[in-house]
């Protein structure tokens, strides 16, 4: 299943990889299904987050080596065990249901297996992005490779692959099973894969056909925005070389793009790592706005608190006279990186290998990102893996996605994984998406999913090209994930059913 997700991209493996863990959740008893989720858990979680030790050595903060490896290995391993866990609910789940409900009655076993199953995978998946650490859906196995499924996240966001992802598994395993345990002739195997295959049409058919429509975009619509990929990399990045490198690096694209015919210029996540008050105050960049008059949303920091002791990780709104009409506040921090979780009892412990001055503050849940073109959505870095954050800007009135992120110092895993995320952010809710990045990838993005344009890794570079302001309204960015507690009132609806009727004519069971 980790092979399936960029930046290896072999999504097909994704179809059969979770069959295996379908049979362990058969034949082992429930003290042993542990297990199991370390090592499926282990592996899926473990590969595809392994990225995470990119940040190690963090010498450059003043953590010395050996304790930057410890810190790296202990985020790698709490992470990769927070996806165990979430297979091994899935496990216990799925084998409560099998002892006390699928039982029941001989007919219903493989349909309420299958829908249990599946219900309780999403519903999991579901809770852990409302958590404080997630980043790996089983959606986001097929992006950006397989556009045709994709499409079906407008009708419930990543739930609706998740779901289709574990059913085919869930089939094949039923299909394994009754083959090699319960007598299924070879006619009958025959008949379930043609089943199968019918379904994998199906889908890829109908996503083909939502891939195809045309966009239909106005040309009154279109922004022309410009992207500048500073490629300035964390350990110079606060010293007096790495900013007088930003502030030349994006002062310069700033004037090129604007002399090109941007409309307005999109940088990364901190790309000046200094207060509002102080770009104002002091910046040649500001300074350079207000002689080119052209707009530009600028990654930088934010003050709050009141004494100004806090701080935010924003994006702001600037406009050609450089005036500032909109700021967003990253809601979604990361936890250690950004800010302490449990401060009362971790933060005398933390706080000596952190490299925070201040404490960083979350911003409101329900803020709206004002510009001069009207409304847009804002991931900042890590928020792409949370769906929800994107969709209530969206019903708020957003008309187009910007995604600015830092990237820098991890391997080429979590630029690619991070793209993937946005592919899917993109298509769910019908938006052009524009994504500028330190180091690598930004990108731009259509509501279908295709990428446009796509920056190469660890360079500096400069990109124009226009995005489309739309007002749609997909079922996902309407309803949110209406597919969940669908697909348990389904697995709840069949359950009654098969009790009725094993009490109505006994001899069925």
């Amino acid at each position: 299943m980790g092979l399936a997700v960029a930046p290896w991209s072999w999504f097909l493996t994704a179809w059969v990889a979770q069959i295996p863990l379908w049979l362990y959740a058969r034949r082992r008893r429930n003290d042993q299904l542990l297990l199991g989720a370390l090592a499926w858990g282990g592996g899926f979680y473990g590969l595809v987050l392994s990225w995470i030790t990119g940040i190690h050595p963090m010498t450059w903060l003043g953590v010395p080596w050996l304790a930057s490896l410890g810190i790296a290995l202990f985020c790698w391993l709490a992470i990769t065990l927070w996806g165990v866990v979430l297979v091994w609910f899935w496990l216990l789940g799925l084998a409560l249901v099998e002892q006390r409900i699928i039982v029941l009655s001989r007919p219903w076993q493989t349909s309420l297996r299958l829908c249990w199953g599946t219900a309780l995978w999403c519903a999991l998946e579901h809770l852990w992005s409302g958590s404080i650490l997630w980043w790996s859906p089983l959606a986001y196995t097929q992006s950006p490779t397989n556009l045709w499924l994709l499409q079906w996240g407008q009708l419930s966001g990543p739930t609706t692959l998740t779901a289709i992802l574990v059913l085919i598994n869930g089939l094949g395993a039923e299909m394994f099973w009754r083959y090699r345990y319960s007598g299924l002739s070879r006619l009958g195997l025959s008949q379930g894969l043609g089943l199968t295959f019918l379904l994998l049409l199906v889908v890829h058919g109908g996503g083909a056909y939502l891939a195809q429509r045309p966009l239909s975009d106005k040309t009154d619509e279109a922004i022309q925005v410009g992207l500048i990929q500073g490629n300035i990399s964390n350990p110079i990045k606060l010293t007096p070389q790495g900013i007088q490198r930003a502030l030349e690096g994006y002062t310069a694209g700033y004037q090129s793009l604007a002399k090109n015919g941007a409309a307005v210029i999109l940088t990364p996540e901190g790309a000046l790592p200094y207060f509002w008050e102080d770009i104002v105050a002091n910046g040649p960049f500001y300074q350079t706005v207000l002689r080119t008059h052209v707009p530009v949303w600028l990654g930088a920091y934010g003050q709050q608190g009141q004494q100004n002791q806090d701080y935010t990780n924003s994006l702001f709104a600037i406009d050609g006279q450089g005036r500032l009409v909109g700021r967003y506040d990253k809601v979604k921090l990361v936890p250690l990186g950004e800010y302490i979780p449990l401060r009362t009892w971790l933060g005398g412990l933390v706080q000596r290998l952190s490299p925070l001055k201040g404490e960083l503050v979350p911003g409101s849940e329900a803020q709206v990102f004002q510009t001069p073109f009207g409304p847009a959505a804002v991931s900042i870095c890590y928020e792409s893996a949370f769906p929800e954050r994107l969709r209530r800007q969206i019903q708020q009135g957003a008309t187009f996605i910007l995604s600015s992120a830092n990237n820098a110092h991890y391997s080429a895993a979590m630029p690619a994984q991070h793209h993937a995320l946005d592919v899917l952010r993109a298509i769910e809710n019908d938006r052009w998406l524009a994504r500028a990045t330190n180091t690598g990838y930004s990108a731009i993005i259509s509501p279908r999913g295709e990428t446009l344009w796509r920056s190469a890794l660890n360079q500096y570079q400069l990109h124009q090209a226009p995005i489309y302001r739309r007002t749609t309204q997909t079922f996902y960015s309407r309803w949110g994930d209406w597919l969940t507690p669908c697909l348990l009132g389904l697995s709840g609806s069949i359950t009654f059913l098969a009790w009725v009727m094993t009490k109505t004519n006994p001899g069925r069971r």
